[in-house]
Formats: C-alpha cells, sequence, structure tokens
C-alpha cells in the first residue's frame, strides 16, 4: 500500500503555531519522503516524522514575559536551589543559606532514590529515563547524581515536578533569540548587540496538570527558572 501523502500545509500550520512534534527514527519510516539528503554519503541518517498535534494548548507559548531575577548560586546544585527557593517563596518561606543548600541536597537525593533505588518507582518516570539514555546509561548516572555538583536539567525536572505536585516553567533571556515582530525565531549568542530587550521566553513546562489542582489538592502556584542557556538557572519572580 502507498505511503499517505504528508500534507505540507497541515505541517507548516503545525510549526507556525508550535505544536508540531518530531521523532527521531533509525531508519526510513514509509510516511517519510525518500529525498536523499546532501549528508547521504554519511553513515548516520536521521529522519524527522511530524506527530500529532496537541489537544490542547500549553501556556508555556513562546511569549515574551518580564519577571526579576533572584540569583541563585553557581556551585552545581543550580537547579535544585531555584526550585527550593521557588516553592519556599511561592509559601511566604525565605530560607537561609543553609536551609536552601540542605533542601537543594534533599531535591538531588530524592531524584536518585525514584530513579536508582527501585524498578517499582523508575517505571513511573519513563520520560526522565528516556532523557538520561541520550547522554549517558542510567548506572552512570546514578553514580554521578550522588555528589553534591551534579549539574540537573531535563530529566530531573522530569521527576520532580511530578513528585512535589509542582508545575515548572523554563526560561530564556529575550537576547538569546533572534526576533522579528515579536518572535522568537532562532537562538542568538550575541548579547552585546544594542536594542535587545530584557524579557523571558518561556521553553519548557513541566508539571501542567498541577496547575489546576489534583482531587482535593488546592492549585499550585508556578515556579519560574530562568536558564542562561549553557549550564545555570536562576530564579524568576
Amino acid at each position: 500500500m502507498a505511503a499517505k501523502p504528508v500534507n505540507d500545509k497541515n505541517i507548516l500550520e503545525q510549526l507556525k503555531h508550535g505544536v508540531a512534534k518530531f521523532e527521531i527514527v533509525s531508519s526510513p519510516d514509509p510516511s517519510i519522503s525518500t529525498w536523499t539528503p546532501f549528508f547521504a554519503h554519511t553513515s548516520h541518517r536521521f529522519f524527522a516524522r511530524i506527530g500529532p498535534s496537541l489537544s490542547s494548548g500549553s501556556p508555556a507559548t513562546k511569549k515574551l514575559e518580564r519577571y526579576s531575577v533572584q540569583k541563585v548560586t553557581g556551585d552545581g546544585r543550580c537547579l535544585f536551589r531555584a526550585l527550593v527557593k521557588g516553592m519556599a517563596l511561592n509559601k511566604g518561606v525565605s530560607l537561609n543559606p543553609r536551609e536552601e543548600r540542605d533542601d537543594a541536597d534533599d531535591l538531588r537525593m530524592a531524584v536518585k532514590e525514584v530513579l536508582c533505588n527501585g524498578d517499582k518507582e523508575r517505571r513511573q518516570y519513563e520520560e526522565a529515563l528516556i532523557a538520561i539514555s541520550v547522554d549517558e546509561s542510567l548506572k552512570r548516572y546514578c553514580q554521578r547524581i550522588g555528589r553534591p555538583d551534579f549539574w540537573g536539567g531535563e530529566s530531573e525536572l522530569l521527576v520532580l515536578s511530578k513528585l512535589c505536585s509542582q508545575p515548572v516553567i523554563v526560561y530564556i533571556p529575550e537576547h538569546e533569540f533572534l526576533t522579528i515582530n515579536g518572535k522568537a525565531l532562532i537562538k542568538r549568542n550575541d548579547h552585546t548587540r544594542s536594542g535587545w530587550g530584557s524579557g523571558f521566553i518561556p521553553i519548557a513546562e513541566y508539571g501542567t496538570e498541577f496547575r489546576k489542582g489534583m482531587k482535593k489538592g488546592k492549585p499550585r502556584k508556578v515556579v519560574r527558572l530562568l536558564y542562561n542557556g549553557k549550564n545555570h538557572y536562576d530564579l524568576l519572580f
């Protein structure tokens, strides 16, 4: 049976509205054109497939937002520090430096507990396991996460948003993107050019189901994290 032709107009609409999903597959899918790319002579090929549109729009669309930045200590714990600081501020609590450090380490070890110490709990975090496997084996990951200077990121946010029932939105500085007519189009590394604003663009959202509350639970306030595009997280409020 012939493969169903791809609707170019539909694809462009999905891309335009930010709802297109891509999947990397190891060999050509029947639904993908057999066009030979310019790098066909290389030993590795990657084919992109458009996935189904999201059933509902995410609040974290790429629009410019403005917040104040609260700096977080860059000692390897920055993601965990920013999270505990944000969750505490949402409750009207201010942490002293020692409390912030200890709570950050508790979050890190909580991730280690669910991903490294039990198959039953680990199965609840398949997305995090997939994210880990892109870079390293789970065994190697579990060895590293025990260290206090372990850098947290995508995998840890996938776990902690669910474990803590905490909605989290990650932003990147406006000057990290080239903008035309207010729309983010491409990442930019030159921070010195004049004319760039100081707002923030949301790039990822975790724990969206907890924004409305679960059963008898109250809706949770969002923790907003600022990623510098390289290796550090601060808190937005």
